[in-house]
């Protein structure tokens, strides 16, 4: 009789076993649901700040960046990636912007440049027209011509400018600046001697058209300006070559020792030298200087008028026996 109760009861025991399990497999399935929803809610949770941050964020502002989370190290270093990435983002938008202004303010500086021959050039032709007897035709060339010429400088001028940053590797060599100042200098016919000071072993990797429209740009300059003579001087240091172009007028007060190299700069004693000159020919020397890793800079001279140093990385040459 024992032994036919046991088997009964065992007999009940069999169907609700696996019910038991189930429930029990249900409940822990449910506890870690729940676990998991709790700890991905607290951990995704600073995500969704951040990502409505982004949303809100502003491109006028990018240099605000976002708040920065301190409760979970992967959304920190997320953020401050973020921010770093907005940070760099930022600054191309302002450098952007300020070559936009620049161009903006070239282009107006041209505009103005060139709308001053061409309106000289109109009063002259529309004076002659009205009285064609009146207006000797020599005299009407010669006055139309200066006006053109300057035309064309302004228009050389730009072109140069436009051309510096293009230039193709071919035209890169290894240049003795020594040789190519002495070249220079043959071939002008000055109103002030020159006087030279040469160092040799002054190599440097350039454009020999661009250092030579550089040197004469600062020749030109100096002969404007001295009253008796220009002194040039190239000179070598284990790290680079410097030509330096002097004068003994009456010098660059140090206020605008910068301002002389901004384009369409002219100082008054240059617009009553040179009334038909551009005020591009320190910008496009110093702009030559820049392309080749190099600076251009004015300081005052031993006679006290200016002294325009150019200075470039040094090749160095091997040595021989």
């Amino acid at each position: 009789m024992v032994v036919e109760a046991g088997q009964s009861l065992l007999g009940l025991a069999r169907p609700r076993l696996p019910l038991l399990v189930s429930l029990e497999t249900t409940e822990l399935i449910a506890l870690n649901a729940w676990i998991a929803w709790k700890v991905s809610g607290r951990l995704l949770r600073p995500l969704d700040g951040v990502s409505a941050e982004l949303s809100r964020i502003d491109f006028a502002h990018l240099g605000a960046g976002i708040s920065v989370p301190r409760s979970a190290q992967e959304i920190t270093r997320l953020s401050r990636t973020i921010n770093q990435a907005l940070g760099r983002v930022q600054r191309a938008k302002e450098e952007l912007e300020d070559v936009a202004r620049r161009q903006r303010q070239f282009a107006s500086d041209v505009a103005h440049e060139l709308r001053t021959p061409i309106a000289g050039l109109r009063v002259q032709l529309e004076a002659a027209q009205q009285d064609p007897a009146g207006v000797p035709l020599p005299e009407l060339l010669e006055t139309t011509l200066v006006q053109v010429d300057r035309l064309e400088t302004v228009t050389d001028d730009i072109l140069c400018l436009a051309r510096l940053p293009n230039c193709a590797p071919a035209e890169w060599r290894q240049v003795d600046l020594a040789a190519l100042v002495k070249a220079e200098l043959a071939q002008r016919t000055d109103r002030r001697p020159v006087r030279l000071r040469i160092t040799h072993g002054a190599i440097v990797t350039a454009v020999p058209s661009q250092i030579g429209r550089l040197l004469t740009n600062l020749l030109n300059n100096a002969q404007r300006h001295t009253r008796r003579v220009v002194c040039v001087e190239v000179r070598v240091d284990p790290a680079a070559v410097e030509i330096a172009v002097s004068d003994d007028g009456p010098g660059i007060p140090e206020a605008d020792r910068e301002r002389v190299f901004q384009r369409f700069t002219r100082l008054d004693d240059a617009r009553r030298l040179d009334s038909l000159g551009t005020g591009l020919g320190l910008a496009i020397a110093r702009d030559i200087a820049k392309a080749h890793q190099g600076t251009l800079s004015v300081e005052e001279s031993t006679a006290g008028g200016a002294r325009f140093v150019l200075r470039l990385p040094r090749v160095r040459q091997p040595e021989t026996g």
